[in-house]
Order: structure tokens, then C-alpha cells, then sequence
């Protein structure tokens, strides 16, 4: 059975092979959902609607409703999925939320209407006070869980994974002796040396140069066999994924740090340009 990945048309998700809109049909065999769009949530949350149930995603759920100070959210549009779209359905209608609360996996409608907290609020502007100031926790890994959103679903275990794949790494120690070699210079020095023998004055530019290197934007550049006139690109504080990007935009020679700067830093190893390694 093939399986296919629907999402609402304002989804932003790459990967998407049938976009919907409010109203359209979905058949499944001889099931047949119907999509109502019921942003707030998110801008692309939707319900589906069966014959006897409706599946609420983050919309409605159990005692609850979905945030709405998460990036998206939209407390003013979620009252109006709620309270003039979704509650006015069928009572009887079955509730499959897209969590399960302590073993509870489904209620209705009317059993929301009667004993859901948030949904006691039904004054737009109360509502919305009360969502606002709901005071929520931030969830554990939301970086993370936007990231596999935003790139079909691909965790960031399982890009670098797949980058480091096409990437090659070196050690820490390897990377130590190269800097060390005649002729291994950082790049900044290298050019403030060149600039002084050209006669230039450049004694603000070397004072920054001797400045210690910041963690997020070092760049080693090591000559080690200056006879090849060779020239190995070393970004230590990137990761895997940074490197394949790399490789794809023309810097074949681009290697990963193995366990990246962290582990540089951790070993001891310098970060200021022109320090001993």
C-alpha cells in the first residue's frame, strides 16, 4: 500500500506529496475524510472528519487544546477553529486527539464542551487572556523537533549521519601535528605577515589579528607540504553537515574536526591565532 505524506497547503514542510485546502476530500479505500482547517495551533493544523469521528491533531485535545506561544501560534485564530468551526459539529462525534492523556485515547465533542477547562472561555478576548498566560513550559528538543519538521523529516542524528557518509574527518592529534609542520601558519597570521613584508602599516589589523580566535568562526589554514604548494582547509568548529554543504559549494578539500571544537577545546589545543598547538 503505497503511503503518502498530506499536509494543509500552508505548511511550510518540504516533502509534501497531496497539499489540501479547507473542504477537500480525502478517499482512503472506503473511508472518506473530510479536511477543515483549524489554525491557531500552528497556521497549517487541520482536522479531519470521518462518519462517526474526527481526528483533532493539536487543535482539540483531551482536557486541553494545542499552545498557541510556540513559533506560529495564534490564540485569537484558535478560539475561532474552536468555537466556530470544530465545536459545532455533531457532539456525538468521536475525538482522536493527536496525544494520548494517561491511557485516554479518544472522547467527543460534547464531553469536551462540558468538562474541557479552556474551553469554559468561550469570550474571544477571555480566552485568549487565558491562553497567553498560560505560562507553559518550552518542550525538551524544540530546535531539534523544527528542524525535522522543516526537512521532511530527517533528524539532525540522521543528516549528519548521511553527510558523514561523503565527508571525510581528522583527529584531533592529526590536526595538531600538520599546524605544527614549517610553513603551517593560521590565516590571519600568514596575511598580517605578508602585509608588514609588502611594508604596509597595518598595526590595527595585527592587533586584531593577535586577538584570540572566536569559537564560531575559526578558520585553520595549514600548509603542510609547502614543496606541493598544498593547501588544507581544516573548519574546526563545524560539524559534519557544514561540511558536506561545503563540499557541495566547490571546497572539495574540506574535512571535518573529529568530535568538532568541543573536543579541541577540551584537549587543551589552542584557540588563539598564532599560539603553539
Amino acid at each position: 500500500m503505497a503511503r503518502a505524506t498530506v499536509m494543509h497547503r500552508a505548511s511550510p514542510a518540504p516533502g509534501v506529496d497531496i497539499p489540501v485546502d479547507d473542504g477537500d476530500l480525502l478517499r482512503i479505500g472506503a473511508l472518506r475524510l473530510k479536511v477543515m482547517h483549524t489554525p491557531g495551533h500552528t497556521p497549517d493544523s487541520m482536522c479531519l472528519i470521518g462518519a462517526d469521528r474526527v481526528w483533532t491533531g493539536d487543535t482539540l485535545l483531551i482536557g486541553a487544546t494545542g499552545r498557541t506561544d510556540l513559533p506560529g501560534g495564534n490564540a485569537a485564530a484558535l478560539h475561532d477553529s474552536l468555537f466556530q468551526r470544530l465545536l459545532k459539529l455533531d457532539p456525538a462525534l468521536t475525538v482522536y486527539p493527536a496525544h494520548d492523556y494517561k491511557g485516554r485515547s479518544h472522547s467527543t465533542i460534547g464531553a469536551e464542551l462540558a468538562n474541557n477547562p479552556r474551553l469554559q472561555q468561550r469570550d474571544r478576548a477571555a480566552f485568549v487572556e487565558m491562553m497567553q498566560g498560560l505560562n507553559l513550559t518550552m518542550p525538551k528538543h524544540l530546535t531539534e523537533a523544527l528542524r525535522v519538521n522543516m526537512t521532511g523529516g530527517k533528524s539532525v542524528e540522521q543528516m549528519l549521519k548521511e553527510a558523514a557518509a561523503t565527508v571525510p574527518f581528522m583527529s584531533l592529534e592529526e590536526l595538531r601535528q600538520r599546524l605544527r609542520r614549517p610553513g603551517a601558519e593560521p590565516a590571519r597570521a600568514r596575511r598580517a605577515r605578508a602585509r608588514r613584508l609588502r611594508g604596509r602599516s597595518c598595526a590595527g589589523r595585527d592587533a586584531a589579528a593577535a586577538r584570540p580566535a572566536r569559537a564560531a568562526g575559526q578558520r585553520l589554514v595549514a600548509r603542510p607540504y609547502a614543496a606541493h604548494r598544498r593547501v588544507l582547509r581544516v573548519w574546526a568548529h563545524l560539524h559534519a553537515g557544514r561540511q558536506h554543504r561545503l563540499r557541495t559549494m566547490g571546497y572539495q578539500r574540506a574535512v571535518a574536526l573529529d568530535d568538532g571544537l568541543q573536543a579541541w577545546r577540551e584537549a587543551g589545543f589552542p584557540l588563539r591565532s598564532g599560539a603553539e598547538p
